[in-house]
């Protein structure tokens, strides 16, 4: 699975606990993130199911953050992620859990600093944002604690998101080497590598200058060696075909000879004796009619 573009998940300003995301928490979490340190997983509704194969699982990984600044100087914190199939499924497909909210822990392990430790996709924004944002800052007990990894972390509100991803860019020519196997899956397609040798197996554009006859005749005999391969691969192919076929050929040969008997032995009865004319049981001669 490809990962996500960038999208935005927070921005500094309120959370779920009336508190502030400050411009120094999403500075802190776009430079110390580090999934081999701590991956943060994404989860549903800010659940974290113990079993792989209930509906509060783990949906992918957040695998990298940066720091954004909006045109009116606001600064935004953006993610990528490596989700899963049915997270894909659920939220381009069947419009499923399309906002996201971030846990920040902002003293991650006695560091002082904040860090991203959690991303929840939901379908209720109003709960994560507005509505909760003022009955959390009145509350005595936060009525989303016990959806937290730590009493200290916060959750920001909800905002939409659409998972776009990026293309994979494909490896780098080294050299002028190919695999002349007739399978592309152990390297590149044969129009690649005809591609690589009439370019000099350099990805740069080359100056003008005098063309280089080599590379010409290189991937000339590339061509003639994959044809060559070719034809003998499809004349082992039908020497199979013809292996294969040789057992039906002799039955139907066998069934021929048969049939052919058969008929000879039925014709020369009938030319041979006439058969004798019916009678009735008094031996008399009926009339067949």
């Amino acid at each position: 699975m490809p990962k996500s573009k960038f999208f935005r998940v927070a921005t500094e300003g309120a959370t779920t606990d009336g508190r502030t995301i400050s411009r120094a928490w999403i500075e802190q979490m776009a430079r110390n993130y580090d999934p081999r340190k701590f991956g943060a997983r994404i989860n549903m509704e800010h659940l974290r199911g113990i079993m792989p194969d209930g509906p509060f699982k783990a949906y992918g990984d957040v695998v990298a953050l940066k720091a954004e600044q909006t045109g009116d100087g606001t600064l935004c914190l953006l993610a990528q992620l490596d989700p899963t199939d049915e997270l894909v499924e659920m939220t381009t497909r069947k419009r499923q859990k399309v906002y996201s909210s971030i846990e920040i822990n902002p003293d991650f392990a006695n560091t002082g600093e904040a860090y991203l430790v959690g991303l929840a996709v939901t379908d209720n924004p109003a709960s994560l944002g507005t509505e909760m944002l003022r009955f959390s800052a009145q509350a005595q007990t936060n009525p989303l604690a016990g959806r937290k990894q730590d009493p200290g972390n916060v959750f920001s509100e909800a905002v939409p998101f659409e998972l776009e991803f990026e293309l994979e860019a494909p490896a780098a020519s080294t050299g002028t080497t190919f695999n002349f196997s007739m399978s592309d899956a152990d390297g590149p397609t044969l129009l690649g590598r005809i591609a690589a040798l009439l370019k000099g197996g350099k990805e740069a554009p080359q100056p003008a200058a005098a063309p280089d006859l080599a590379h010409v005749n290189q991937a000339v005999t590339l061509l003639a060696d994959n044809q060559q391969k070719m034809l003998a691969h499809f004349a082992r192919l039908d020497g199979h075909v013809a292996q294969a076929l040789k057992p039906v050929a002799d039955a139907q040969a066998a069934l021929r000879g048969d049939f052919d008997r058969l008929v000879e032995q039925l014709s020369a009865g009938d030319a041979g004796t006439p058969r004798a004319p019916a009678t009735g049981s008094q031996h008399a001669v009926v009339t067949d009619c």
